[in-house]
This record gives structure tokens, C-alpha cells and sequence, in this order.
């Protein structure tokens, strides 16, 4: 699907949707007070929506 000038596949739009996931993760890990898991998630958040815009 080509949007904008961009070309959307099921697999940059499944990454997004990984990071979207991963991101409220990183939300809940800071509301429990654990931030140690919190940067653990937010790195593999960023790694997903990296990997997104790479793949588009």
C-alpha cells in the first residue's frame, strides 16, 4: 500500500505495531517504579521502530 509517497508492507506495519506494544511496556515498568526493565524494554522498543522505518 503506498502512502505519501511511501510504501507500506505487512512487515514495517507489524514492527510499528511492536514498538506501540513494547512502548506501553515501557509506561507500565515506570508507573511499578522498575526502571532497570523499563530501559531494558525501551531499547528493544527502539530497535523495533527503527527496524520499521528501516524496512520501509
Amino acid at each position: 500500500m503506498e502512502v505519501g509517497g511511501l510504501d507500506f508492507t505487512y512487515g514495517n506495519v507489524a514492527l510499528f505495531g511492536l514498538a506501540v506494544f513494547l512502548l506501553m511496556g515501557v509506561i507500565s515498568f515506570l508507573r511499578q517504579g522498575l526502571k532497570a526493565a523499563a530501559a531494558v524494554v525501551f531499547v528493544l522498543m527502539a530497535l523495533a521502530a527503527t527496524a520499521g522505518v528501516l524496512y520501509l
